[in-house]
């Protein structure tokens, strides 16, 4: 049975879909924990209501983001995950803390990559006046918002979206296809090849 560890600094969103879906589907797959970088983090307490095991690695506690990368992986590597969960982890991380989890480290983000990387895609989304907008599922690399795209989903823009509208469309599908694309890897059904995801049975 596999395991995985997921990453979140809030709520948790992405995270309660996830956990809910191992549940109702039976996916072969052990939650070994739920860390986060905030104490205060609304998911947390979800999490710890399941009995899945917390824990808090602040990174206010370090002065760099390589120390705290580097507790951050000491953290996680206690419990063995085959695969590392961000979800809604708002934290840029260090190419060696990304690197260690290469191939098993799975994020998602709220456009179409590789278009509107960063923070504020939907505000950058209705800038630019795009008809479609969506997530994306990724590995990660040590490129910000790049790596092999797993999955998308892909919602319309209406003329009176704001931020707000266009946010709430797409995480809906957002808790759809990421927990979608961490059964798919802990199902051994995603290969990296030359830089592009394969799917296969």
């Amino acid at each position: 049975m596999k395991s995985i560890v997921i990453l979140i600094s809030g709520h948790g969103s992405n995270m309660q879909a996830i956990v809910r879906a191992a549940q109702a589907e039976q996916w072969p797959v052990r939650i070994a924990a739920v860390i986060s970088n905030k104490a205060d983090a609304e998911g947390l307490t979800f999490a710890a209501r399941l009995g899945i095991p917390t824990s808090v690695v602040s990174n206010k506690d370090y002065p760099d983001r390589a120390q705290f990368d580097a507790a951050l992986q000491v953290e996680i590597d206690r419990y063995m995950p085959d695969c590392v969960v961000l979800a809604g982890f708002m934290r840029i991380l260090t190419a060696p803390f990304v690197l260690h989890y290469a191939g098993r480290m799975l994020n998602i983000h709220p456009s179409l990559l590789p278009s509107f990387t960063g923070l504020a895609t939907h505000r950058q989304a209705l800038a630019a006046g795009v008809k479609v907008h969506g997530a994306t599922v990724h590995f990660v690399t040590p490129d910000l918002d790049h790596g092999p795209i797993v999955s998308q989903a892909v919602v319309p823009v209406f003329d009176d979206d704001t931020e707000a509208t266009l946010a709430a469309r797409i995480l809906v599908e957002e808790h759809k296809i990421y927990p979608l694309a961490v059964r798919w890897f802990i199902e051994g059904r995603l290969r990296i090849v030359d830089g592009c995801v394969r799917h296969h049975q």
